[in-house]
């Protein structure tokens, strides 16, 4: 991705020098996300983030290193793309974008939906409106999910503001009125649109980014459809049990999320991305 030497966004809150690392609580990448499903129902996930096994964090000495500062340079070049993206396509839709905060962590942090770890992922936090990443997940996408890359990256943090657009467009509190009215299977299923449509909201970006900055080079689509493949519901069950569970689904197959990002990317078009009625996509099992 083209980025070095553009605007970096102001929407940044580094966290990553107050001394909030040292330990991390285990939860895996699932973590926050199911914590984040249990406040849009109504629940209070604090206790569910900040429980778990504790593992040591990598040093303060890495996390301040100049690669570590580098990343951090990348996600605010990219989260500036997104602010100029959505600022025009909003607007051409008669409404005005009011960018989230980004916060920058190292280890664990406090968010407005409970203690944030390294372990949990990046998440968008509807508490506060604002989303939480601690740059070693760029390392965990290219490790753990075999998805090197920096807009692997850009993409996840394009998913994550597309969360803050659906909380935006009321999306997050129809969710959360649903509470009570479904099973725990349908809730899953629930989330699943949710999640498919961020996806598609981050190929929307990833379309006009290039259309307006020209920010893409060989190889930077196929990095992003990488990332959304391995971090699909069933990739993940299969490495770790060895089954899967469609019922159990919060985010969509592998082969669902890399169709609606696919989809974002080659239409641009916003009105296109109704993943909860659009059933185009029941085959990709």
């Amino acid at each position: 991705m083209r980025w070095l030497g553009r605007r970096e966004s102001e929407n940044v809150e580094d966290r990553r020098g107050s001394g909030g690392g040292g330990m991390v609580v285990g939860g895996g990448i699932g973590t926050v996300v199911i914590a984040i499903i249990i406040y849009l129902l109504g629940g209070d996930p604090s206790g569910y983030i900040g429980t778990g096994t504790e593992e040591s964090q990598t040093t303060q000495a890495t996390q301040t290193s100049p690669e570590n500062d580098k990343a951090a340079s990348f996600v605010k070049v990219v989260l500036a793309d997104t602010e100029d993206v959505w600022t025009k396509l909003l607007a051409e839709q008669g409404e005005q974008y009011r960018p989230p905060t980004l916060v920058l962590f190292r280890g664990q942090t406090q968010s407005g939906c409970g203690m944030a770890s390294a372990a949990s992922g990046p998440f968008y936090c509807p508490g506060d409106k604002k989303l939480y990443i601690d740059l070693s997940f760029y390392d965990e996408l290219a490790q753990r999910f075999q998805a090197p890359g920096d807009f692997a990256m850009a993409y996840v943090v394009a998913h994550e503001v597309g969360h803050y657009i659906q909380d935006e467009w009321g999306i997050t509190d129809k969710m959360a009125q649903a509470r009570g009215q479904l099973s725990k299977t349908e809730n899953n299923r629930l989330s699943v649109r949710l999640e498919l449509q961020a996806d598609f909201l981050a190929g929307v970006w990833a379309h006009h980014a290039q259309k307006m900055k020209n920010i893409l080079e060989e190889g930077d689509i196929e990095e992003a459809i990488n990332a959304a493949g391995a971090i699909g519901d069933d990739r993940i069950q299969k490495e770790t049990q060895g089954y899967v569970v469609p019922d159990a689904f919060t985010h969509g197959t592998s082969a669902q999320r890399v169709y609606w990002f696919k989809k974002g990317f080659q239409t641009g078009d916003i009105n296109q991305g109704d993943t909860f009625n659009s059933r185009e996509d029941a085959n990709l099992q």
